[in-house]
């Protein structure tokens, strides 16, 4: 059977493309993905244990049986027209964007006069970093699986914090020092459960959806180095079956 595998990030780099289709026997599973790999990218193997792994823009585990046409994807840790999704009926909860986001006009769409509080988060681009001055970043995004992912988050926000109402939009492509990378609203009749939901919607987010910026300096460029995923993302390190994929 071929599936469709894709890489991001660092990752990206290594692989020496964005994509590949692999032939598998029947029944195989993700972690002979893994092992495919690990022998034809030797620097693979030193990052398995910090990489996750999905199956049609779902986290998986090394286990996971597959099934003919999948798209799995290796994903390095986060870093930190426009796609749109949406829950609760019509009103779009994350987005992710190619131009500046309108922070005063994003606020503007979820606010209502029942609300006492509203948080704004905007995550900017510096102009420093490592000890260097930073040039400019380039955002990428496995747009799909993070919009999936976004928009959880934002379900899980208005099930776990009394607010009303949130809204995430992350901007992809290149930034320039002092634009705005990321912005989060979130609106409730108190305060204290708007700063509280906005926190963990930030960190949660730098921390599991899949985003990775490179920083370009005047001497290179790095990509930057994300934060571990959460236990319940399964790594993609595991004990090696013996089957092995085949081009």
């Amino acid at each position: 059977m071929q599936v469709h595998v894709l890489f991001f990030g660092m990752l990206k780099d290594l692989a020496g493309r964005t994509s590949d289709s692999l032939s598998l026997p029947e029944g195989a599973t993700l972690q002979e993905v893994v092992c495919h790999y690990e022998e034809r990218i030797p620097r693979l193997r030193a990052l398995v244990p910090s990489i996750a792994m999905s199956i049609n823009q779902e986290y998986a585990a090394p286990d996971s049986k597959l099934e003919p046409g999948d798209e799995i994807a290796f994903l390095p840790p986060v870093s930190g027209g426009s796609p749109s999704s949406t829950v609760a009926g019509d009103r779009r909860s994350a987005s992710i964007v190619h131009e500046k986001i309108d922070v005063p006009a994003l606020l503007e769409t979820i606010k209502c006069p029942a609300d006492g509080a509203s948080v704004v988060f905007e995550g900017v681009v510096r102009d420093n970093s490592r000890g260097r001055r930073t040039l400019f970043l380039d955002y990428e995004a496995y747009e799909e699986m993070a919009l999936k992912q976004m928009n959880g988050l934002a379900e899980l926000a208005l099930a776990k914090f009394p607010v009303r109402d949130v809204a995430i939009v992350h901007r992809i492509g290149r930034l320039q020092i002092g634009q705005t990378s990321v912005a989060i609203v979130v609106v409730s009749a108190h305060r204290a459960a708007a700063f509280d939901a906005c926190r963990w919607l930030i960190d949660t987010l730098k921390r599991t959806v899949p985003i990775w910026k490179k920083e370009y300096f005047k001497d290179g460029a790095v990509w930057a180095d994300g934060e571990p995923f959460p236990a319940e993302i399964a790594s993609a390190a595991s004990s090696h079956p013996e089957k092995r994929a085949s081009k």
